[in-house]
């Protein structure tokens, strides 16, 4: 599968998740900061396709991309740090959650967007977590892979994968695209 077209639906604050074309949905989830913006951007091959902030949590909204006119990208906010109080940082994971455990949409999977070099984090292993109790398909996307030596990368994926257990981890790069065709492989095999 090749990106042809890639467009800016809608943001979502609420609970309105569907659309009327039955169009599958594929969620992007992660720590705030772990590259999920940079992981999009990547995928569709346009920098500044979505908003990419030094500053983590700036995501507010679940955001609609339509794909190739075939199915969602759903790119939701950050879970963890973010510069926002603690009311709007809860009403922003409480809406994830929500999406997760009780839309009418059930997305065909769930990409989980780690940093590489920090692994597995506590909210990370929440979220799995959360996900298998609700039966969803997950994908670890190990990012930032160009950041460590080959070495220590391999090592750091090989620790994740062993936590993951049954779920697959791809190994990415955001900023040179190691790791792009097997994402849109895996991606293709839920759409």
């Amino acid at each position: 599968m090749e990106i042809l077209k890639a467009e800016f639906i809608k943001g979502v604050i609420g609970d309105d998740y569907g659309f009327e074309d039955n169009l599958p949905h594929l969620a992007f989830f992660g720590r705030s900061n772990a590259g999920k913006s940079s992981v999009i951007n990547s995928l569709v091959g346009r920098k500044d396709f979505v908003k990419v902030s030094k500053m983590p949590g700036k995501t507010r909204q679940a955001n609609f991309f339509c794909i190739n006119d075939s199915f969602y990208l759903v790119d939701f906010p950050g879970y963890g740090y973010a510069k926002c109080s603690i009311l709007e940082r809860n009403k922003m994971i409480k809406r994830a959650l929500w999406y997760v455990e009780f839309s009418n949409v059930k997305p065909k999977a769930v990409f989980l967007i780690i940093d590489v070099n920090v692994g597995l984090t506590a909210l990370d292993r929440e979220m799995i977590e959360i996900l298998k109790e609700n039966n969803h398909q997950i994908v670890i996307v190990a990012n930032k892979i160009d950041r460590l030596a080959k070495s220590v990368m391999e090592k750091q994926l090989s620790l994740i994968q062993k936590e993951a257990r049954d779920i697959p981890v791809l190994r990415y790069s955001a900023r040179t695209n190691e790791g792009k065709d097997g994402l849109i492989k895996k991606i293709e095999s839920f759409v």
